[in-house]
């Protein structure tokens, strides 16, 4: 009965964050229409016509309904140096719910646009050299990706396991997905051991349910069932379930004022 009571207190412990995010994203999504929900850009992106440089961006957003409430969805986007328009990469499971589509969907316009009325947040911003030679890197990273056909909310594979296989085989964005980015622990092929998806670190995972990871990036990290908990040194920052990272010296790319790597 201890065991079992203790058991008990890890779940309360785990949902404790979503029930938090509920209330802080808003009830309002839980049953929102998403044939109505905004799309509109967030006027994050830059404009391609006054960058000529190469860049890459990571986004990330809170899914919809229940959903939003444990986890966000990630996508990548790039613009190759002297492109007119950005190339978006993201998975989703509604092809494959109708059977015979692809769940890999790739579109060409502004990334940052809102998740159906989720705003998105700026995870990464590459620019210059690096992100050339990352675009290249994403590219051939979307065609190794081993689960096209296949969705699965959780605990993978999704589109946070999508973003995170992208960003392990183009270590040079050194992007760290937030602890709510359901799936990215869920490692392809069913390997054990694999580089996090920073590329700064390493973790193990057993099929995306329990597992550890560590980086300068992400800092240390267990995840319990898909739901994540740790901490950051680095940002001097919590990563806590359903909530994100809280802290005092949060990274978010051009947000705080931070220029773009290059």
């Amino acid at each position: 009965m201890k065991f079992l009571r203790r058991i008990l207190v890890l779940i309360l412990l785990l949902l404790a964050g979503p029930l938090a995010a509920t209330s802080l994203t808003g009830c309002a999504r839980l049953s929102g229409d998403w044939t109505t929900a905004s799309r509109e850009p967030a006027g994050i992106a830059p404009d391609p016509a006054g960058t000529p440089e190469a860049v890459v961006q990571v986004y990330g957003a809170r899914a919809f309904r229940w959903r939003g409430a444990f986890a966000v969805h990630t996508w990548i986007a790039f613009k190759p140096a002297n492109a007119p328009a950005f190339t978006s990469y993201e998975v989703t499971g509604w092809g494959v719910r109708r059977g015979g589509g692809s769940a890999i969907n790739i579109e060409e316009g502004a990334p940052d646009r809102h998740w159906y009325g989720a705003r998105p947040e700026l995870i990464a911003d590459v620019r210059g050299s690096r992100a050339a030679a990352a675009i290249e890197k994403i590219k051939a990273a979307v065609a190794s990706y081993p689960y096209p056909d296949s969705y699965r909310t959780w605990p993978g594979p999704n589109s946070n396991t999508f973003v995170a296989h992208l960003l392990r085989q183009a270590p040079e964005i050194a992007a760290d997905l937030p602890p709510t980015a359901i799936g990215k622990d869920f490692l392809p092929n069913g390997d054990v051991l694999a580089p996090t998806p920073s590329g700064g670190g390493g973790q193990m995972s057993l099929l995306g349910l329990a597992g550890v990871l560590a980086s300068p990036e992400e800092g240390i990290e267990v995840n319990v069932l898909g739901l994540s908990f740790g901490i950051d040194p680095d940002e001097l920052a919590l990563r806590l379930p359903g909530i994100g990272k809280v802290g005092f010296a949060l990274k978010n790319g051009a947000d705080n004022g931070t220029p773009p790597a290059k």
